[in-house]
């Protein structure tokens, strides 16, 4: 029954796909492509567009819908009657409806009928291209690549997330190096998603309850590969003005909207599945923004006569909760106030009174009590898991206190699953044939197998010197025409223009330093010695170039004045323009520095990092890393993949800062630096640096990779759950 539900769903989405292109039949497809994001992480998928009109591609920021509505007639019709590219078409669609059709996954084979069950995954944010704008940074891309990997695999799963009709803010800097926060309106009709309607063909509904008065969220779906993506909007006629504004934009600083927002996604979120006919037996919450969902699954059984207690025993099993940061502030608390003024309606439902339902997220704080989403998450859930083995030390540090009854630290129950990235995604399309052709055209179907990475020394040194080559003059060109777009528009000083680098050399040591801007990730800290910071960017022979890029959230002022800082220090003359700055960071910008950067840099304060992927993420480019030994490379860093920054030790945050820069500089004029130029041949290659490539690919990317990461999941939280 549940299996016809989930087809006719299916099928429903199938035949709601707009075919207004104009298209000729023979090409007609490429609308229905458009409208799954497969082809995001498939590259012959995309040269399907890009063949056609590559520029317009670029001008269309490789969103597949405006660029078919935006084509001419004729380029349409050389296409259709371009035997080369039609056999590029063919030759993908057999691909994907094969991907499609196909029962033969690895979930199937291995797991056969204990795989059935499907998985609830909701998260507040999904990085899964550029074009969807309903992310902020690490923690919805890393949903993003939950989301393909469970497709790979063949995983019964099923998303739900917010649809926000302005998105995360794009970034502008000022001549002065202040943050501007710029939100545009996205045009849904432009996106490859589809209002999910009901048997009557009106819009599928469902309502969130308040105090005094309701919100009715219409469903959207998302096609990821296999997996769908359901996404609440309440911007519908039927809400007030205020409640419309719901789901405008992503983390809202108002607490009232932020409480409202979570309140809609866990209860609402529920509630969309049930109508939309899924029958979950895991929930998953990505971060404690979901948590309202434990109580909503409590309710719908207290409804049916059942108690509380029991209720919660019932459903605690199958609740999973991940934990993403040791931070406080990025954990969400609410003032009891807040709580009374907005649940007050929903212990009573649920058979308790205020302080029972209060003392289920109780969190004592400096300046008072607070309801605490992942307290609740972690009290309702009977899986928890951090995000890799250092956070899994501190998370049970963190969270001792609400299991006082564990003596050991160690016994808290708060296991890890450090993260992965889903490599088909992020591996640029030149290493991705350097790896079918020496690693054997199924190693993606094996990337998490060690041994298929011991052939890495089947490519030659210098074919992968020659990609590597390629990637950096890549990057160096898309950096200098986005600095030329800028320009052209006006409003974008000189000085802007070199800190944007237009002076990049491609043929220079460069490093790369991408991430949310907030204070314990340091951004500053290899500013802390300029002249000693200007002597290795400016060494004889030897130069050196950085290139930052990260956003800090609008309500961030230190984060936003940490940007001033490092940009002042981008637009000063002494350094050449070997500093640079690139604002507006989003997962375009990201995918050409993870692939065309020579050394990946990360200074977070240690513990502070929970995992991190960007590392990951540039390490299966070719890409070295050179980072504090916190979150994922702490685990990753074997003493010849990379570089660690820093002891593998807790000390005092003025002794970690001071000691933590003078590793950086020292490592980079000792040894980074010198084995980067030193000892090249006539053919102009680092023999011992290519070698150190290899050991990082070799490592990392088998390890850190979706797929471990998924079929981790699986086997330690999903399985036992679901029994």
């Amino acid at each position: 029954m549940i299996a016809a539900a989930k087809e006719k769903i299916m099928q429903t989405f199938r035949t709601k796909i707009p075919n207004h292109f104009d298209l000729p039949r023979r090409i007609a497809r490429l609308g229905e492509l458009a409208y799954n994001l497969w082809w995001v992480w498939n590259p012959t998928a995309q040269r399907l567009y890009n063949r056609i009109d590559n520029a317009l591609w670029e001008r269309v920021n490789h969103n597949p819908i405006r660029f078919l509505r935006s084509l001419g007639r004729a380029e349409v019709n050389a296409a259709a009657q371009n035997p080369v590219y039609l056999d590029l078409y063919d030759s993908v669609f057999a691909k994907f409806d094969a991907y499609l059709k196909t029962t033969d996954t690895w979930c199937a084979r291995t797991y056969k009928k204990q795989s059935r069950g499907q998985i609830a995954y909701f998260s507040m944010e999904y990085g899964l291209h550029e074009i969807l704008q309903l992310y902020s940074g690490g923690l919805g891309v890393l949903a993003g690549d939950h989301l393909k990997e469970a497709s790979d695999l063949g995983m019964s799963l099923v998303g739900v997330g917010f649809l926000y009709a302005e998105g995360y803010f794009n970034q502008r800097i000022s001549e002065d190096g202040w943050q501007e926060a710029i939100y545009t309106s996205l045009d849904f009709d432009q996106l490859p998603i589809l209002k999910v309607v009901g048997e009557d063909g009106k819009p599928l509904t469902v309502v969130v309850n308040f105090p005094d008065r309701t919100v009715s969220v219409h469903i959207w779906e998302l096609r990821v590969g296999r997996v769908p993506l359901y996404l609440l909007d309440s911007n519908i006629e039927a809400n007030s003005p205020a409640d419309r504004q719901l789901t405008t934009r992503l983390y809202w600083s108002d607490l009232d909207h932020r409480i409202m927002q979570e309140v809609v996604l866990g209860v609402g979120g529920v509630r969309a599945l049930r109508v939309l006919g899924h029958t979950p037996s895991v929930w998953h919450m990505n971060e404690g923004h979901a948590a309202f969902l434990t109580l909503e699954r409590a309710r719908e059984l207290v409804l049916k006569g059942t108690s509380f207690q029991d209720a919660v025993e019932q459903t605690r099993s199958s609740n999973v909760f991940t934990t993403h940061t040791p931070v406080p502030a990025g954990n969400d608390e609410f003032p009891l106030w807040l709580i009374d003024k907005y649940l007050s309606s929903l212990w009573a439902e649920l058979g308790l009174s205020r302080d029972q339902f209060i003392n289920l997220a109780r969190n004592q704080q400096s300046w008072g009590e607070t309801f605490s989403m992942p307290v609740l998450a972690l009290r309702l859930s009977g899986r928890r898991n951090a995000v890799s083995e250092l956070h899994g030390h501190v998370s049970r540090n963190m969270w001792h206190f609400l299991w006082p009854e564990v003596s050991n630290e160690d016994d808290v129950p708060i296991t890890y699953v450090t993260n992965g990235v889903h490599t088909a995604t992020w591996m640029a399309r030149r290493i991705r044939v350097l790896y079918e052709h020496y690693l054997g055209e199924d190693w993606l179907e094996h990337v998490d197998d060690p041994e298929v990475w011991e052939r890495i020394d089947h490519i030659p040194d210098q074919e992968l010197w020659a990609v590597r080559n390629h990637l950096k003059r890549k990057l160096a060109f898309h950096i200098a025409e986005r600095a030329r777009t800028r320009w052209t528009k006006g409003g974008f000083h000189p000085v802007q223009v070199i800190a944007s680098g237009v002076m990049l050399d491609p043929y220079v040591l460069t490093i790369g330093f991408a991430r949310r801007f907030a204070t314990y990730k340091r951004a500053n800290l290899i500013l802390s010695d300029f002249d000693r910071l200007l002597a290795i960017l400016n060494r004889p022979n030897q130069p050196v170039q950085i290139i930052f890029a990260g956003k800090a959230h609008p309500a961030d002022e230190p984060g936003k004045q940490l940007i001033q800082e490092v940009y002042r220090a981008v637009k000063r003359a002494e350094n050449g323009g070997r500093l640079v700055f690139l604002d507006d960071y989003d997962m375009n910008l990201a995918r050409y520095l993870v692939q065309g950067v020579d050394l990946w840099m990360n200074t977070p304060r240690r513990p502070n990092e929970a995992s991190g992927t960007s590392g990951m993420k540039a390490a299966l480019n070719g890409a070295l890393n050179f980072s504090i030994l916190d979150g994922w490379w702490r685990e990753a860093y074997n003493g010849e993949n990379g570089w660690a920054i820093g002891e593998d030790a807790e000390l005092d945050a003025d002794v970690f800062d001071g000691d933590d820069a003078e590793s950086l500089y020292r490592t980079l004029e000792d040894e980074i630096v010198p084995l980067y130029y030193g000892e090249r041949g006539v053919d102009d290659m680092p023999r011992k640096w290519v070698a150190r490539v290899k050991q990082s690919m070799r490592t990392i990317t088998p390890l850190f990779s979706t797929r471990r990461m998924l079929k981790e999941y699986l086997e330690r939280l999903y399985l036992p759950a679901m029994k």
